[in-house]
């Protein structure tokens, strides 16, 4: 059951990635290309739940959960904020994040024997780099998305109260992952249906 969760999430992440990436195309606004890939991660790191939950945790699995969720689904989600913000510098940055985010996943360490439940990365990922870059860009990714939402709300006032919901409950099954991978599902359907909520809202036809 816990494995059909979190592949039923993934597969609803992805969808709503599809969507917005096909608004992007209709209407070649950077931030729906960034909001897109951040929907996208998401789904992957989803589909790594389901795995882990499937077939076991290891080191594979979890390289890919940490990678697209723990390094760059809130980072993607800051970059989409601050290109809707006018801010197009972000773009080169991003990108060079995006090549650091993939080294790290795929060349540090992982030690610790896996189990059952959801690993935990202090358990198995030394504190530096792997953990320090996890830490500042979800910081990072996270401030930006509130900067914007707040200094925009009263210009987009349902969708960025949308878009805060959705970091809320994401933040929240990411403190909550130890107690499962049914319950992180959740969580993850939810918030990336408050997400695209706020950006489908926060970017309307001829804007």
């Amino acid at each position: 059951m816990e494995a059909l969760l979190a592949f039923a999430a993934a597969l609803l992440s992805l969808r709503l990635a599809a969507l917005l990436a096909a608004r992007w195309r209709d209407r070649s606004r950077p931030e729906l290309a960034a909001w897109s890939a951040a929907l996208f991660a998401y789904a992957v790191a989803s589909v790594a739940l389901a795995w882990g939950a499937a077939a076991g945790w290891d080191t594979r699995s979890f390289r890919v959960y940490y990678l697209f969720g723990g390094l760059l689904t809130a980072p993607l989600l800051g970059v989409g904020s601050l290109l809707l913000f006018g801010w197009r510098r972000i773009v080169g940055p991003a990108l060079v994040y995006v090549g650091l985010a993939i080294g790290v996943a795929i060349s540090v360490p992982v030690h610790g024997v896996f189990g059952g439940d959801m690993p935990a990365a202090q358990d198995h990922l030394d504190f530096l780099p792997a953990r320090l870059v996890a830490v500042v860009a979800n910081v990072t990714g996270t401030l930006a998305v509130l900067a914007v939402a707040i200094v925009t709300i009263k210009r987009r006032p349902l969708g960025n109260a949308l878009v805060l919901g959705g970091v809320a409950v994401a933040a929240a099954g990411t403190a909550l992952s130890g107690l499962g991978a049914a319950k992180t599902a959740v969580f993850v359907a939810i918030a990336a249906l408050l997400l695209y909520g706020g950006f489908t809202v926060s970017s309307p036809r001829g804007h």
